[in-house]
């Protein structure tokens, strides 16, 4: 059996502080509603008598144009990255843009719409039987099964159907005259027992065991112009609804209370610590409404003794145009003063993602820079003319006895080695695949290192780590031949490089494709060495002499400058190619940053839109101090 008793409250409607904005992801539970009695289910098409809208001044159109703004640069954020602030920034984000969907754009479009009401409460707390109770008639379900309210059930005059029948204040909520278990429901309830002026929510259970009735409750919450938070003597001091009424305060809307089952032995002392627990809150100017343990009459209602006084108080709060605009400015003022601290919390979540995006980078670009040095330098100190190469290449050019004669026989080495060329092709050819697999080797080398040094870089932080997949470890699958690739365009690049530059050597013209081959081989030996063959470190154990034959003959055929020139071109071109060889293997991470990269404006963005705002709202000047 619910019992209830006398209500005693406040007349006075609340002065509430300045507010800042939280609110709930929004979504939208189902069920339907009890069978009704005294009260008309609306159709969404029956739309009544629309008043004619009263002349918005030229700052409403500026407040609204700049939330428009807003509304637009939120919905440009993502928050890609996995950051502590990331999933509140989200949370926040997805909030704000629901509550200018629901509540700030439409609201500030009619100013003189009715006040909406909307009834939340802990589990069981009889929002239902007090919505019915204070309408006289059955519209909204109640029960001892919980939860009893799936699908919100907003009740207004007849009149005043145009307001909410289609859209406007909630407009993500379906509409509908009949009872439904559909998601995005909202029923809407036509009653003569409910003043013009006024409508009444009925909204899930702040803390329902339902997660989307849970969601939804948040959601309606945020859109209301006045709260009616219903709890109860034994549930009054739970956590959830308290941080609903802190957000709320916050956020600036007006609020009023109703204690309900109260034992009759108990209600001084338990309305005496619930006083207590408003004013430690900073709601202590909130009404509070009183409704003792008492028996329900036939139908499920309320007793007129103890529903009548709260009746009287709505009925009243109705009837007068004036003091229902002043809760509607005060509540849509303070939505809008919420937003400024609020946005700038998403600014700076949004320069943190776009910090940790250029962290991530810069620990990639660190890993195949290196990557870059370690080939750089493996070309110019002489490591590469060891093993396979250097035997390759002492093949082709002949013995130390051609070393010790260059100085004296420069002319006719040269005529030598170009007749030899013409009829030996062998030892050329095994020299340019030692040439390729050399450079491949190394290429591949740094490449493997580079993604492991990365991999690592990145699985050191959170956001990174979030966005590494296993093949991330390794180079590219696709590598070994990309870089056999690089290698071989490369060599036809030096030999084409050579026949270019010798077009008037006649040395080389008689020696036709095989001296072009020769000139362009030696020139491949040559970048392998730090400083044009001059014997330094490791170039000397690897084979100096074999150095300095290849830059004897390439003297004779084009010159001492030539000689450095062409081979600085060369080894120019190699670093360039490797250099974007790399940039792609890089890419593979990078590529993985470049949401958040790309919001580099957005904090910059939200930060501007909050305070053209924030401007707006004190030309407005809502509740007429315009602070």
């Amino acid at each position: 059996m619910t019992t209830h008793g006398d209500a005693v409250g406040p007349s006075a409607l609340p002065a509430v502080p300045a507010p800042s904005i939280e609110k709930d992801q929004v979504s939208v539970a189902t069920g339907g509603p009890s069978e009704r009695t005294g009260a008309s289910p609306i159709r969404p098409e029956n739309h009544g008598n629309r008043p004619e809208p009263v002349e918005a001044p030229p700052a409403v159109g500026r407040l609204a144009t700049a939330l428009s703004r807003l509304r637009a640069a939120l919905g440009a954020v993502s928050y890609p990255l996995v950051l502590p602030s990331a999933d509140e920034a989200r949370r926040v984000g997805s909030a704000l843009v629901a509550q200018l969907d629901d509540y700030l754009l439409p609201r500030l479009a009619r100013l003189d719409a009715p006040l909406m009401v909307v009834v939340g409460g802990s589990t069981g707390a009889g929002k239902s039987t007090l919505v019915n109770s204070l309408v006289q008639a059955r519209v909204s379900n109640a029960g001892v099964l919980r939860p009893t309210t799936k699908s919100p059930v907003l009740v207004t005059h007849p009149d005043d159907v145009q307001w909410f029948g289609r859209g406007g204040l909630l407009p993500g909520l379906t509409r509908t005259g009949e009872s439904s278990n559909a998601p995005d429901v909202l029923q809407v309830v036509a009653t003569p027992t409910i003043g013009p002026g006024l409508a009444l929510l009925d909204a899930p259970d702040v803390d329902s065991v339902v997660d989307q009735n849970r969601k939804l409750a948040a959601q309606l919450l945020a859109a209301a112009d006045l709260w009616l938070f219903v709890t109860t003597a034994a549930r009054y001091a739970d956590a959830v609804p308290w941080e609903l009424l802190t957000t709320a305060r916050l956020r600036g809307t007006v609020i009023a209370l109703v204690l309900d089952r109260v034992p009759a032995d108990a209600a001084a002392e338990v309305a005496a610590h619930l006083g207590e627990m408003l004013t430690a809150n900073e709601l202590g100017s909130a009404p509070l409404f009183v409704l003792p343990e008492t028996e329900l009459e036939e139908g499920g209602l309320l007793p007129d003794a103890a529903i009548g006084p709260m009746r009287i108080w709505f009925a009243q709060l109705a009837g007068d145009a004036g003091a229902r605009g002043t809760v509607v400015r005060q509540t849509l003022d303070g939505a809008l003063s919420a937003l400024t601290p609020a946005l700038n919390g998403l600014a700076e979540a949004a320069d943190e993602q776009v910090r940790a995006a250029h962290s991530l980078d810069e620990r990639v670009e660190s890993a195949y820079r290196n990557a870059h040095h370690i080939l750089e330098e493996g070309l110019r100190d002489g490591r590469l003319l060891r093993g396979e190469v250097l035997a390759r290449w002492q093949e082709y050019v002949g013995t130390g006895d051609l070393v010790r004669n260059l100085e004296s026989r420069v002319g006719h080495l040269r005529d030598r080695l170009l007749a030899a060329l013409s009829g030996r092709t062998s030892p050329a050819q095994n020299l340019r695949v030692a040439l390729e697999s050399q450079l491949v080797t190394l290429l591949r080398g740094v490449a493997t290192d580079a993604a492991e040094q990365a991999y690592a870089a990145w699985q050191a932080h959170p956001a990174g780590a979030a966005l590494l997949a296993p093949n991330l470890q390794q180079a590219s699958a696709d590598l070994p031949e990309r870089a056999d690739r690089l290698i071989r365009d490369w060599q036809h690049w030096v030999l084409d490089l050579v026949r270019t530059e010798a077009s008037d050597k006649r040395a080389v013209a008689r020696g036709a494709a095989y001296a072009v081959n020769g000139a362009g081989l030696a020139v491949m030996i040559a970048v392998f060495t730090a400083t044009a063959f001059i014997p330094t470190g490791l170039e000397v154990a690897a084979g100096a002499g074999s150095a300095v034959a290849a830059q004897k003959v390439l003297e004779a055929v084009f010159g001492d400058q030539a000689i450095r020139t062409l081979a600085g071109r060369a080894r120019t071109e190699l670093l360039d190619r490797v250099e974007k060889l790399l940039a792609v293997e890089a890419a593979r991470f990078t590529e993985r940053t470049s949401t958040a990269r790309l919001e580099t404006t957005h904090g910059t963005l939200l930060r501007q839109t909050a305070a053209e705002v924030e401007n707006a709202r004190k030309e407005l000047a809502l509740t007429g101090s315009g602070s």
